[in-house]
Protein backbone atom coordinates (compact mmCIF):
# COMPACT_ATOMS: atom_id res chain seq x y z
CA UNK A 1 0.00 0.00 0.00
CA UNK A 2 1.19 3.59 -1.03
CA UNK A 3 0.06 6.13 2.06
CA UNK A 4 0.60 9.52 2.12
CA UNK A 5 0.62 11.17 5.99
CA UNK A 6 -0.43 15.02 6.09
CA UNK A 7 -0.85 16.68 9.23
CA UNK A 8 -1.71 20.37 10.37
CA UNK A 9 -1.42 21.93 14.17
CA UNK A 10 -4.26 23.54 13.88
CA UNK A 11 -7.94 23.89 12.33
CA UNK A 12 -7.54 27.01 10.89
CA UNK A 13 -4.39 26.09 8.87
CA UNK A 14 -4.35 24.99 5.44
CA UNK A 15 -4.00 21.22 4.87
CA UNK A 16 -4.67 21.07 1.13
CA UNK A 17 -0.80 22.13 0.04
CA UNK A 18 0.99 18.98 1.63
CA UNK A 19 -1.96 16.98 -0.26
CA UNK A 20 -1.10 18.69 -3.47
CA UNK A 21 2.87 18.16 -2.48
CA UNK A 22 2.60 13.99 -2.68
CA UNK A 23 -0.33 13.71 -5.55
CA UNK A 24 2.02 15.51 -7.81
CA UNK A 25 4.34 12.67 -7.22
CA UNK A 26 2.28 10.04 -6.35
CA UNK A 27 -1.36 10.54 -7.96
CA UNK A 28 -2.28 7.15 -5.94
CA UNK A 29 -1.51 7.69 -2.64
CA UNK A 30 -4.00 6.91 -0.28
CA UNK A 31 -4.42 10.43 2.24
CA UNK A 32 -4.31 9.52 5.56
CA UNK A 33 -5.05 13.30 7.61
CA UNK A 34 -4.49 14.60 10.81
CA UNK A 35 -5.82 17.86 12.92
CA UNK A 36 -2.88 17.72 15.41
CA UNK A 37 -1.48 20.41 18.11
CA UNK A 38 1.59 20.38 20.47
CA UNK A 39 -0.97 20.30 23.36
CA UNK A 40 -2.45 17.11 22.24
CA UNK A 41 -0.33 14.22 22.21
CA UNK A 42 -2.70 11.69 21.04
CA UNK A 43 -2.25 11.27 16.92
CA UNK A 44 -5.51 8.44 16.55
CA UNK A 45 -5.11 8.70 12.69
CA UNK A 46 -1.56 7.92 12.70
CA UNK A 47 -1.85 5.28 15.49
CA UNK A 48 -4.22 3.71 13.41
CA UNK A 49 -2.31 3.79 10.29
CA UNK A 50 0.82 2.38 12.23
CA UNK A 51 -1.12 -0.74 13.31
CA UNK A 52 -2.40 -1.45 9.28
CA UNK A 53 1.23 -1.46 8.05
CA UNK A 54 2.78 -4.13 6.74
CA UNK A 55 6.50 -4.86 5.63
CA UNK A 56 6.82 -3.09 2.06
CA UNK A 57 4.15 -0.78 2.83
CA UNK A 58 5.48 3.16 1.32
CA UNK A 59 4.26 6.21 3.69
CA UNK A 60 4.86 10.19 1.78
CA UNK A 61 5.18 13.01 3.75
CA UNK A 62 5.75 16.27 2.38
CA UNK A 63 8.29 17.00 5.25
CA UNK A 64 9.66 15.20 8.17
CA UNK A 65 8.01 17.40 10.27
CA UNK A 66 5.02 16.27 9.71
CA UNK A 67 5.63 12.77 11.01
CA UNK A 68 6.79 13.66 14.37
CA UNK A 69 6.45 16.46 17.05
CA UNK A 70 10.41 16.96 18.21
CA UNK A 71 13.18 14.60 16.75
CA UNK A 72 13.88 12.55 19.45
CA UNK A 73 10.01 11.11 18.69
CA UNK A 74 10.72 11.25 14.98
CA UNK A 75 14.20 9.51 15.01
CA UNK A 76 12.76 6.82 16.90
CA UNK A 77 10.02 6.46 14.96
CA UNK A 78 11.99 6.17 11.79
CA UNK A 79 14.23 3.35 13.42
CA UNK A 80 11.23 1.35 14.00
CA UNK A 81 9.38 1.77 10.99
CA UNK A 82 12.48 0.93 8.90
CA UNK A 83 13.35 -2.04 11.53
CA UNK A 84 9.37 -3.70 10.51
CA UNK A 85 10.35 -3.20 6.25
CA UNK A 86 8.51 -0.08 6.10
CA UNK A 87 9.79 2.76 3.34
CA UNK A 88 8.83 6.41 3.96
CA UNK A 89 9.76 9.28 1.78
CA UNK A 90 9.56 12.42 2.02
CA UNK A 91 9.48 14.79 -0.29
CA UNK A 92 11.57 17.59 0.86
CA UNK A 93 14.27 15.64 2.56
CA UNK A 94 14.73 12.88 -0.13
CA UNK A 95 18.29 12.31 1.53
CA UNK A 96 16.84 10.83 4.48
CA UNK A 97 14.48 8.33 2.48
CA UNK A 98 14.71 4.84 4.24
CA UNK A 99 15.91 3.49 0.90
CA UNK A 100 18.95 5.54 0.92
CA UNK A 101 19.76 4.60 4.50
CA UNK A 102 18.94 1.55 3.66
CA UNK A 103 21.74 1.51 0.80
CA UNK A 104 23.94 3.37 3.35
CA UNK A 105 23.61 0.54 5.89
CA UNK A 106 24.36 -2.27 2.93
CA UNK A 107 27.63 -1.06 2.01
CA UNK A 108 30.08 -3.65 1.39
CA UNK A 109 33.60 -2.72 1.09
CA UNK A 110 35.39 -5.88 -0.47
CA UNK A 111 38.06 -7.26 1.73
CA UNK A 112 41.99 -7.95 1.40
CA UNK A 113 42.45 -10.32 3.39
CA UNK A 114 45.15 -8.11 5.15
CA UNK A 115 45.46 -5.75 7.71
CA UNK A 116 43.87 -3.58 5.83
CA UNK A 117 40.63 -5.10 6.49
CA UNK A 118 40.48 -3.40 9.77
CA UNK A 119 40.47 0.13 8.14
CA UNK A 120 37.68 -0.69 5.61
CA UNK A 121 35.80 -2.13 8.19
CA UNK A 122 36.08 1.48 10.11
CA UNK A 123 34.98 3.16 6.91
CA UNK A 124 31.57 0.76 6.60
CA UNK A 125 30.83 1.82 10.38
CA UNK A 126 31.26 4.90 9.57
CA UNK A 127 29.08 4.96 6.80
CA UNK A 128 26.20 3.60 9.04
CA UNK A 129 26.77 6.32 11.29
CA UNK A 130 26.86 8.89 8.87
CA UNK A 131 23.88 7.76 7.38
CA UNK A 132 22.22 8.03 11.60
CA UNK A 133 23.19 10.95 11.72
CA UNK A 134 21.87 12.82 8.79
CA UNK A 135 18.36 11.43 10.01
CA UNK A 136 18.59 13.36 13.23
CA UNK A 137 19.89 16.19 12.15
CA UNK A 138 16.84 16.72 9.76
CA UNK A 139 14.30 16.07 12.48
CA UNK A 140 16.48 18.52 14.54
CA UNK A 141 16.28 20.86 11.96
CA UNK A 142 12.44 20.60 11.41
CA UNK A 143 11.69 20.96 14.89
CA UNK A 144 13.99 24.13 14.92
CA UNK A 145 11.98 25.72 12.65
CA UNK A 146 8.87 25.05 14.29
CA UNK A 147 10.27 26.60 17.41
CA UNK A 148 11.55 29.33 14.95
CA UNK A 149 8.29 30.02 13.69
CA UNK A 150 6.50 30.05 16.98
CA UNK A 151 9.04 32.57 18.79
CA UNK A 152 8.36 34.72 15.84
CA UNK A 153 4.86 34.70 16.25
CA UNK A 154 5.14 35.46 19.69
CA UNK A 155 6.93 38.21 19.25
CA UNK A 156 5.35 39.65 16.82
CA UNK A 157 2.33 39.69 18.61
CA UNK A 158 4.12 41.04 21.37
CA UNK A 159 5.76 44.09 18.79
CA UNK A 160 1.71 44.92 17.96
CA UNK A 161 0.90 44.98 21.47
CA UNK A 162 2.95 47.15 22.48
CA UNK A 163 2.99 49.41 19.35
CA UNK A 164 -0.58 49.78 20.02
CA UNK A 165 -1.93 47.65 17.32
CA UNK A 166 -5.65 46.31 17.96
CA UNK A 167 -4.84 42.27 16.90
CA UNK A 168 -7.81 40.52 15.07
CA UNK A 169 -11.44 41.75 14.74
CA UNK A 170 -11.38 45.25 16.64
CA UNK A 171 -14.68 44.74 19.12
CA UNK A 172 -18.04 45.46 18.28
CA UNK A 173 -17.55 45.61 14.49
CA UNK A 174 -19.84 42.93 12.72
CA UNK A 175 -18.24 41.81 9.36
CA UNK A 176 -21.45 40.73 6.82
CA UNK A 177 -20.73 37.25 5.47
CA UNK A 178 -21.91 36.59 1.80
CA UNK A 179 -24.97 35.10 2.73
CA UNK A 180 -25.91 38.03 5.01
CA UNK A 181 -25.62 40.71 1.95
CA UNK A 182 -27.33 38.07 -0.52
CA UNK A 183 -30.32 38.20 1.97
CA UNK A 184 -30.87 41.73 2.61
CA UNK A 185 -30.57 42.87 -0.99
CA UNK A 186 -33.56 40.26 -1.77
CA UNK A 187 -35.19 41.49 1.34
CA UNK A 188 -34.91 45.24 0.09
CA UNK A 189 -36.38 43.65 -3.67
CA UNK A 190 -39.81 42.04 -2.24
CA UNK A 191 -40.52 43.06 1.67
CA UNK A 192 -43.03 45.49 1.68
CA UNK A 193 -41.62 47.13 4.22
CA UNK A 194 -38.81 48.30 1.21
CA UNK A 195 -41.54 48.78 -1.44
CA UNK A 196 -41.68 45.28 -2.83
CA UNK A 197 -44.74 42.83 -2.67
CA UNK A 198 -43.80 39.83 0.32
CA UNK A 199 -45.22 40.34 3.78
CA UNK A 200 -42.30 39.66 6.63
CA UNK A 201 -43.46 36.08 7.27
CA UNK A 202 -43.69 35.54 3.38
CA UNK A 203 -40.57 36.99 2.93
CA UNK A 204 -38.45 35.42 5.52
CA UNK A 205 -39.49 31.85 3.71
CA UNK A 206 -38.31 32.96 0.49
CA UNK A 207 -34.92 33.98 1.97
CA UNK A 208 -34.39 31.36 3.97
CA UNK A 209 -33.61 32.92 7.40
CA UNK A 210 -34.93 32.69 11.29
CA UNK A 211 -37.43 35.00 12.45
CA UNK A 212 -34.69 36.42 14.57
CA UNK A 213 -32.37 36.76 11.63
CA UNK A 214 -35.04 38.54 9.43
CA UNK A 215 -36.10 40.89 11.84
CA UNK A 216 -32.35 41.84 12.56
CA UNK A 217 -31.55 42.12 9.11
CA UNK A 218 -34.93 44.49 8.67
CA UNK A 219 -33.74 46.95 11.35
CA UNK A 220 -30.12 47.19 10.16
CA UNK A 221 -31.96 48.07 6.68
CA UNK A 222 -33.93 50.68 8.27
CA UNK A 223 -31.58 51.57 10.33
CA UNK A 224 -33.64 51.56 13.60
Amino acid sequence: MLYGYVRISTPGQNIDRQIRNIHRRYPVALIVQEIYTGRTLDRPKWRKLLKQLKPGDIIIFDSVSRMARDAEEGFEEYQKLYASGIELIFLQEPHINTEVYRRALQVCIPKTGTKVDVILEAVEKYLMLLAKEQIKIAFDQAQKEVDDLRQRTIEGIETARINGKVLGRPKGRHYATEKEIQAKRLMQKRAKAFGGDLSDSDCMKVIGVSRGTYYRYKKELLHI
